[in-house]
C-alpha cells in the first residue's frame, strides 16, 4: 500500500485531530517549542515548521515535507489537517508557520498579513454512492450549475431523485456538505452561483474523508470532494463505493464523450490542466504565511515550485504551468 493511500486512510480514521511529523519529529510539536532561528535549508540549527489547514492540500504537503526533510535533515514539519479556515486562523494567530488554504485568500485576510503562494492545482467534484439505484440516469445526464444549485441551494430545493432526473422516482436525495470551514465547500458554492460555504444546505460532515465516507455509506446520498479523496491514489480509479458525477458542461442534458473524463485520476487531472474542467470548481491551492516567508520557508517554497513539482502528479494533483510557477517565484523575489 502506498504512503499516499495510507495517509488517506489515516485521515478517515483519525478525524478531526490530525497530525503528521515528517521524518521522525515528535508528534504534536508546535513552532513555539522550536528555537526562533533563521536556519537555512542547507544547515544550521534544527527547526520544525508547523503547518495546518486544508484537507485538500494535506496529502500533497505530507509528500513534500517528507521528501524535503530527506534532503534537508535540519528542517522537519508538523503537518495537521482541520480545514482551510482553521489553517488561516492558526497562521494569522501565530499558532503555526504555514497554513494550507484551498480557496482564494480574502482581502480581510491579506489585510491581516496573509501572504499566499500558489503551489498546485486540484478540483472539487460532485459524488454519489456507487449503489445508487438511479446511477445510470445520473451519469447519463450529469449536473449543471443550475441543477446542482437546486440540490444544495435555493428556497425550493430539489428533494427527490425523480425531481432531479425527470422521472417518477420518489426516493429522497440525502444532501451532504462540510461542517468545518472548508475551501472545497466555498469553491463548490461559487460554482453553483453562491459565494460562501454557508450558502450550501445539507447534512454537515467534518472533513473531506468524512464527507466521502458519509456518501459511501448512503446509497441515496450526494456530496462533493476534492479529487484526492474521490479517487484511489494508488490505482487511479474512482474510490471504491463512490462515483464521481460528471458535469454537463454545455447544458444539453446529456454527457457527451468530450465531457466524460472522470474514469481515472489521470483523466480528470488532464481535463483540469487543459481547463476543460471549469474553474471553479477547479482552483489553485496555496501555502500561506503571516507576512513574507522567512528564509527557511522561502527555501522550501522555492523547492516546491521547482523540483517539488515532479511529485505532484503521482500525489493526485495538477502541476502549475510555467507561467504560474514564474509568477509564484516572483512573489518570493526570484
Amino acid at each position: 500500500m502506498s504512503r499516499i493511500m495510507r495517509l488517506t486512510i489515516l485521515l478517515v480514521l483519525m478525524m478531526p485531530t490530525l497530525a503528521l511529523v515528517a521524518c521522525g519529529g515528535a508528534s504534536g510539536q508546535t513552532t513555539s517549542e522550536q528555537p526562533a532561528t533563521g536556519a537555512t535549508a542547507g544547515g544550521g540549527e534544527p527547526r520544525t515548521i508547523a503547518v495546518s489547514g486544508a484537507f485538500a492540500l494535506f496529502p500533497m504537503m505530507t509528500v513534500w515535507a517528507e521528501q524535503y526533510t530527506a534532503l534537508n535533515p535540519n528542517i522537519r514539519f508538523d503537518v495537521q489537517g482541520g480545514g482551510a479556515g482553521k489553517g488561516m486562523t492558526d497562521v494569522l494567530a501565530g499558532a503555526v508557520d504555514i497554513a494550507m488554504v484551498s480557496r482564494e485568500i480574502r482581502p480581510e485576510e491579506t489585510g491581516q498579513g496573509a501572504f499566499g503562494v500558489p503551489v498546485t492545482i486540484d478540483a472539487v467534484v460532485p459524488t454519489a454512492n456507487a449503489n445508487n439505484p438511479h446511477l445510470a440516469e445520473l451519469l447519463a445526464t450529469g449536473l449543471t450549475p443550475e441543477t446542482a444549485a437546486a440540490i444544495w441551494m435555493g428556497d425550493q430545493p430539489t428533494k427527490t431523485w425523480g425531481q432531479l432526473l425527470g422521472s417518477d422516482a420518489t426516493d429522497a436525495i440525502t444532501v451532504y456538505t462540510r461542517s468545518d470551514a472548508a475551501g472545497a465547500a466555498e469553491v463548490w458554492a461559487k460554482y453553483l452561483g453562491g459565494s460562501v460555504q454557508e450558502d450550501l444546505r445539507g447534512t454537515a460532515v467534518n472533513g473531506d474523508p468524512g464527507l466521502a465516507e458519509a456518501v459511501r455509506q448512503d446509497k441515496l446520498g450526494i456530496g462533493f470532494n476534492n479529487i484526492g479523496f474521490a479517487y484511489n491514489l494508488e490505482t487511479g480509479a474512482q474510490l471504491d463505493g463512490l462515483v464521481v458525477i460528471p458535469l454537463d458542461l454545455n447544458g444539453d442534458g446529456a454527457i457527451s464523450d468530450d465531457e466524460n473524463f472522470y474514469e481515472t485520476k489521470d483523466a480528470i487531472a488532464a481535463a483540469i490542466a487543459a481547463r476543460t474542467y471549469p474553474y471553479p470548481p477547479a482552483r489553485e491551492l496555496y501555502l500561506v504565511t503571516k507576512g513574507e516567508p522567512d528564509a527557511d520557508i522561502a527555501a522550501f517554497y522555492k523547492w516546491v515550485l521547482t523540483e517539488g513539482q515532479a511529485l505532484v502528479p503521482d500525489a493526485g494533483y495538477v502541476n502549475l504551468n510555467a507561467e504560474q510557477i514564474d509568477a509564484a517565484l516572483g512573489l518570493l523575489g526570484e
